[in-house]
């Protein structure tokens, strides 16, 4: 017969083993799944792995835009303003493309640093409107009617007095 004490121990032993393995699980499959991200710049500076799965985010560039009559294919370069990455890509592109906007490509990275990219996401920043609503507001613009002023948190013009 084995003691309470011996027993409670063993069963401790075997959770701490059973935690650490399905963290270590957990770490392998993640680290498989992680994509790191880099600037332009970074991948000038050699910074960035080839042939592994990394995200590069910056501005389409200027007049760098290939698109292949025959197929899907689009070249492009990506830039930080300083440096510039050339990728890429066969695939629709999303609507949010075109010249000096924001993206994040997903790929690798060849010998010549070329960004083979499998995926592309375009960003837009916070004065995205949605072209129905510009629409809309250019047709009453045009009528002659003020567009609403946007409400902020601090607007107290039609609060009620405090007491």
């Amino acid at each position: 017969m084995t003691s309470p004490r011996t027993r409670r121990l063993a069963m401790l032993v075997v959770l701490v083993c059973g935690a650490a393995a399905a963290i270590a699980l957990a770490l392998a499959a993640l680290q498989q799944n992680i994509n790191l991200f880099y600037s332009p710049s970074q991948i000038a500076a050699q910074e960035a792995p080839q042939r592994a799965r990394i995200r590069v985010g910056g501005l389409v560039q200027a007049g760098s835009v290939q698109r292949s009559p025959d197929s899907l294919a689009v070249q492009f370069g990506i830039t930080d303003g300083v440096h510039q990455v050339p990728v890429r890509f066969q695939g629709i592109l999303p609507d949010l493309f075109r010249e000096n906007q924001g993206i994040v490509a997903l790929g690798s990275l060849d010998e010549s640093g070329t960004l083979h990219a499998d995926e592309v996401l375009a960003k837009h920043d916070e004065n995205y409107m949605p072209p129905e609503a510009a629409h809309a507001l250019a047709t009453s613009a045009a009528a002659g009617a003020r567009p609403p002023l946007p409400a902020t948190p601090d607007d107290t013009s039609n609060a009620e007095p405090r007491r």
